[in-house]
């Protein structure tokens, strides 16, 4: 990973956020650090029957069972095979009013990056491979275009699957 850059004017500010920024293909994407609990190397998972084809299995977090999801593959960008760059990043997702701990499989991690919030722009409504309704926002980083996921939306596995385990 390379040193922590500033985006924006280069001073501190409280509306200033980290992100993490990782690559799927060809695009950049980022996440609040705040919202990582911690990067890990891909390891084989075990695999759940019946859940769409990018919910990859669980893995056994120190105690925990922790869901892994390939972001690739959610995203429609096709299944690539897993090489030693390829890396999980467990988040903190906020769904239903408690905290979940979810993996997402992504190609490769790139940076940290400190965003003044005032760079970050609106997500328009087309010319982008995800849905619309997982980002916050976009920032140009590096003379790139980051995408800013929600984690929270994103990893709703009520939204993800159409989960029915709170109907009755």
């Amino acid at each position: 990973m390379q040193q922590t850059e500033v985006v924006g004017d280069g001073k501190p500010s409280a509306d200033a956020m980290q992100i993490l920024s990782f690559t799927l293909g060809q695009e950049e994407y980022g996440v609040d650090i705040l919202r990582v609990q911690e990067i890990r190397s891909w390891e084989p998972v075990s695999r759940i029957p019946n859940v769409p084809g990018y919910e990859k299995g669980v893995v056994n977090l120190r105690g925990a069972i922790v869901p892994i999801i390939d972001l690739r593959e959610r995203f429609g960008l096709g299944h690539l095979d897993y090489s030693p760059l390829t890396v999980v990043v467990v988040l903190q997702a906020y769904i239903s009013g408690r905290t979940r701990a979810m993996g997402v499989v992504v190609d490769a991690v790139s940076d940290v990056v400190d965003i003044d919030k005032s760079v970050i722009q609106t997500t328009p409504n087309f010319g982008v491979k995800v849905s619309t309704e997982f980002i916050n926002g976009l920032a140009a980083v590096n003379d790139k275009m980051v995408m800013l996921l929600d984690v929270d939306k994103l990893l709703n596995l009520e939204s993800l699957d159409g989960d029915d385990e709170h109907k009755e």
